[in-house]
């Protein structure tokens, strides 16, 4: 696998992560009804490791240690 580095800022990052979890609810409960529609479970998966990658990472960028608390407040 190839790794990709990236610099955004912390609100590039922000907005980034929270469009891909916009994405992926739509993937996860949206899309399945729509006719013709073909599941992929592992990427679904996949998109909701990588989203949270992106916030734990937002969170860092943001001198936020406590990524629970974080959370919380999302």
């Amino acid at each position: 696998m190839i790794n990709i580095q990236l610099k955004l800022t912390a609100k590039e990052l922000e907005l980034l992560s929270s469009l891909a979890s916009d994405q992926l609810f739509r993937r996860e409960f949206i899309d399945p009804r729509m006719p013709g529609y073909r599941p992929n479970p592992a990427d679904i998966v996949l998109g909701k490791q990588l989203v949270e990658r992106m916030r734990v990472a937002n969170c860092r960028a943001m001198g936020i240690t406590d990524v629970r608390r974080m959370r919380s407040t999302n």
